[in-house]
């Protein structure tokens, strides 16, 4: 996503999830539900720690949208057709950031931190939607 236009890593974060869902949410009754836990909270993990020392917010995206990769699979090993509300959430949510840090040509944190006195309810919008993301409550 690095390298990416903002409204590229949108669609790479987003519909590049259908594929792996629609297999994991058709697949669902004959896995192993312990395997698929074990590599959910494995990918949960690793996106949450990378994430944390990134200042690139396509960086933090990405890392973001690893980790709710794992988190549908987690779910999807209970309760298959919650996986499909929480990736419509993920969608929603994520498309608003995208969309709200190409209208404000933001790519850092730096930039998203100065952009407060541009636009006030657009950046308020953006961090309270990032917070969301990173699963703050009661977002």
């Amino acid at each position: 996503l690095q390298g990416s236009p903002l409204t590229t890593g949108l669609i790479l974060s987003t519909v590049m999830k259908l594929p792996p869902l629609t297999l994991l949410f058709m697949t669902s009754p004959s896995l192993n539900p312990t395997l698929l836990v074990t590599l959910a909270i494995l990918s949960t993990a690793l996106g949450g720690w990378m994430g944390l020392n990134q200042t690139q917010t396509r960086k933090i995206l990405a890392f973001s949208s690893i980790s709710h990769l794992g988190w549908m699979a987690i779910i999807i090993a209970y309760n298959p057709k919650l996986t499909l509300l929480n990736f419509y959430l993920y969608s929603l949510m994520t498309a608003t950031v995208f969309m709200t840090l190409n209208s404000m040509k933001i790519l850092k944190l730096s930039t998203l931190m100065t952009s407060w006195t541009k636009a006030p309810s657009l950046s308020a919008i953006l961090l309270l939607t990032l917070l969301s993301l990173a699963g703050l409550p009661p977002m």
